[in-house]
């Protein structure tokens, strides 16, 4: 079995190189499947703590806790969002060159809606001759996006919810789109990776930054579409 990609470690944190498809922790509707925190304990020997998550679909930095006292000084960060996130998105259409979602998500239909940000930027476009549905031609966007609140898959609703959905999303996003990536470019995984995670740690006082390199199959397809990251 392949270990995990370590990006950074201390006396204190850890953070890994999540893959796609991977859950963070084992959950009641997927007991059977690989985590994330099962494989990391047993390659660093010692038991991690959760400080945030990303979902299934999604790469990229990923952080644990090495103790229980770490972890709540790590979500006392989080909470006072002394933290930035950055990810990157290939969405459908081409967006504006930038802007701020600010539009509150419900994370289950039954609760209410709560204030969620997020802040992006358009980095490319492209125009493939394939046609989707009644259009000649598709166009799609690589997008920066930096969420200043932390809901619920919030980056694949609010761009689903600005008609721009992410490519690869079987949730939020559109089949015929997410087919042609399939069909065209053999990429069948959420177009959507959390490439820098930066915080103040909260023992050293000191600014810290972890970056994850892009997956080769990202790397390629970004060739393929002309696009320099």
């Amino acid at each position: 079995m392949q270990p995990l990609t370590i990006l950074y470690q201390d006396e204190h944190y850890v953070a890994i190189d999540k893959p796609a498809g991977m859950l963070v922790h084992r959950t009641r509707i997927a007991e059977e499947a690989e985590y994330a925190m099962q494989r990391l304990r047993d390659q660093l020997g010692q038991h991690v703590f959760i400080v945030h998550r990303l979902d299934r679909p999604t790469s990229g930095v990923l952080l644990f806790a090495l103790s229980s006292e770490a972890a709540r000084a790590m979500c006392a960060v989080f909470e006072s969002r002394q933290v930035e996130k950055r990810y990157l998105a290939v969405v459908r259409g081409w967006t504006e060159e930038a802007g701020v979602i600010d539009y509150a998500l419900r994370e289950e239909k039954h609760k209410e809606a709560q204030h969620a940000v997020t802040a992006w930027r358009r980095l490319a476009t492209v125009e493939l001759d394939i046609a989707v549905g009644r259009y000649p031609k598709a166009r799609y966007s690589l997008i920066e996006a930096v969420p200043e609140t932390g809901r619920m898959h919030q980056i694949r609703k609010h761009f689903a919810h600005i008609f721009h959905p992410l490519v690869g999303d079987t949730t939020y996003g559109e089949g015929r789109h997410n087919r042609l990536f399939r069909d065209h470019f053999a990429v069948e995984r959420l177009l959507l990776m959390a490439t820098e995670l930066s915080f103040a740690h909260p023992y050293r006082n000191e600014p810290v930054t972890i970056r994850a390199p892009l997956p080769p199959e990202v790397t390629q397809l970004f060739t393929r579409l002309g696009w320099e990251y």
